[in-house]
Order: C-alpha cells, then structure tokens, then sequence
C-alpha cells in the first residue's frame, strides 16, 4: 500500500520546498512503483501562490480529512507566508488534527513554525532554517532546537533546515521506508550528495555576518579575496578607518562575532570548498590562509565538528 504524503500549502509557500522532496519521492516510486502517494492540502483548496507567484492546485482541508490517512506523512514547508499561516487557526487546527493519525509529521524550512504553533513540538528536537533560529526560540522555548542541522529525527518528528535541506530529509525518510540502496539511487538520479558534509551554517557564513546595515560587507569581502594574509584587529580597523577599540566592538555587535572568529569562519568556508573541489588538505590549508594543516584541523573541529580529511572523504 502506498504511503500518503500530504503536504499543507498556504500563500506564499515556498516552491523549492514542495518541490524538492517531490521530485525525491517521484523518484523513489521510480524505484519503487508504488511506494508513495503524494497530495496537497490548503484551507480552501484550489490553485495556492507560491512567494515566486507560481501556483500549485490543492484539496481543500475539508477533501483531506474525508479520507483516512494510514502510513500518512504530514509536512509542511516554509516561505514569506509562514508567520501569517502559523497564526491562523484553520490551518493550526488541521495540523492538530490530522496529526493524531499520522505515522510521522516532517517540517520543511520554516514550516517547523507550523508544528510548533499547534502545539505538537513540546520538548521535541528540531532544526530550522537558520535565519529564522532567533525567531524560533524566542516564539517557541518549549522546543529544543539544534540550529546548525541539516535534518533532525526525534520519534515520529522530522524537521529540515532551510530550503534544498528538504531533499536531504526526504533522502533520509526514503532510506527509512525503501533502504538506504533506494536512497542513494535517488540521490545519484538527483545529482545531490546522499549525505551532506557539515552543518548548514558552512552555507551561510558570509551571508550571516553581513547583517545589519552591511557596514563591513566589503570588508569581509577583502578578507575572504586576501585570505593569505595574517590579519589583526589593527590592520582590519585600520581599512575599516576607526580605532581598533571601537572597531573591534561594533564589528561584534554588527555581525554577531569578533574579528578573529569572522576571518576563522571565512577560512574554513574557503578551505572546505577546496576540498570539495578535489583539493589535498596541505593545499586546502595553504590557500585559505591556515598557517598550518593541524591549525585548520583544528578550526573545522571547533566550527563544524569533523576534521578536514572526513569533508574530503565524503
């Protein structure tokens, strides 16, 4: 019997997170005739916009719950839209519901917020999209979250981080139903990695330090072109054209870090794309400013948990 998936869309839903673990499950009953039975579900059904203004068709919440949902997989996704749907009480509802019957309930991006607002997260372990962890913790500090995950499993609870992460949990929950065999199939047929390397943060480090108002975006960005030189607080605030006092303190409030874990940040995303791209690890570490491989060792253990040589490998 095909297991249901049902996914709950909303207005300015985000396409790639309905989209991506589609395409997973499309290909695994590729592998599997069978194996799944995808559907979409919105308050009042119809065509739903998606932030991109494409649009999805839809059953309604009253067509959904008409129909039993045995082996069913409840998920929600993230996008613009998702403050807005967690506070209505339709959709909260029908998550509360139809969770009572489900086998499992898996959030995609943001969609955690969802699950959460409904009240079905209490002391559960779940990650988010990273932009959104701040947020997530201080709406909801019933639930544990692990910021840094890809994906997170705790019981009948998955969540993923943001956006493509939602592949990488529907690689996971296909090895769970179909075997591992079938997953990497799936991800080899999707040109993706079956596991990912490290946590999501490696994807947005730069992107992260330049909140604020973007007053050291250019900094950083001579930083990571000039990796090769040994930077200190007075050559940074030197080119930043303040005293290294007050440099060192606003940089910090800005960009949520000091100056010397910014540019160990930037050398470990930079030495870890080398190694992705083939690289060795004594150039690896040569390229991107380490002045030694043990040195960058040891900074990929403190910023990702895993050594260098373990990315490469994978």
């Amino acid at each position: 019997m095909p297991k249901t998936l049902l996914f709950v869309l909303y207005p300015n839903f985000q396409l790639l997170d309905v989209a991506g673990p589609v395409a997973a499950f499309e290909a695994a009953n590729d592998q599997c005739p069978d194996s799944y039975q995808i559907r979409l579900t919105s308050e009042h059904g119809g065509l739903v916009k998606s932030s991109s203004g494409l649009a999805l068709p839809t059953e309604s919440f009253t067509e959904a719950a008409s129909y039993a949902l045995p082996c069913c997989t409840l998920l929600t996704v993230g996008g613009y839209g998702i403050d807005a749907a967690s506070q209505n009480p339709a959709i909260v509802d029908f998550l509360a519901a139809r969770a009572t019957n489900a086998e499992r309930m898996a959030s995609i991006c943001s969609g955690a917020f969802l699950f959460a607002a409904a009240g079905l997260l209490h002391d559960k372990t779940v990650t988010t999209h990273w932009k959104r962890s701040n947020d997530f913790r201080q709406r909801f500090p019933e639930v544990k979250l692990e910021a840094d995950r890809i994906y997170v499993n705790d019981g009948r609870v998955w969540s993923s981080a943001g956006i493509t992460a939602g592949i990488d949990l529907a690689l996971a929950l296909i090895a769970v139903d179909l075997g591992e065999p079938i997953a990497r199939q799936v991800a080899r047929q999707l040109v993706v990695y079956y596991r990912r390397p490290g946590g999501q943060s490696q994807y947005s480090a730069l992107l992260e330090m330049r909140g604020g108002q973007g007053r050291f975006a250019e900094l950083l960005d001579y930083i990571r072109c000039n990796l090769e030189q040994a930077f200190s607080v007075d050559d940074l605030a030197a080119r930043a054209c303040m005293s290294p006092r007050h440099f060192a303190r606003t940089f910090t409030a800005e960009t949520g870090c000091s100056p010397a874990h910014a540019v160990e940040r930037l050398r470990v995303e930079t030495a870890a794309n080398a190694l992705e791209n083939g690289e060795n690890v004594q150039i690896a570490a040569r390229q991107s400013g380490f002045s030694s491989p043990e040195v960058m060792r040891r900074a990929f253990l403190r910023l990702r948990g895993m050594p260098p040589s373990a990315l490469r490998r994978n």
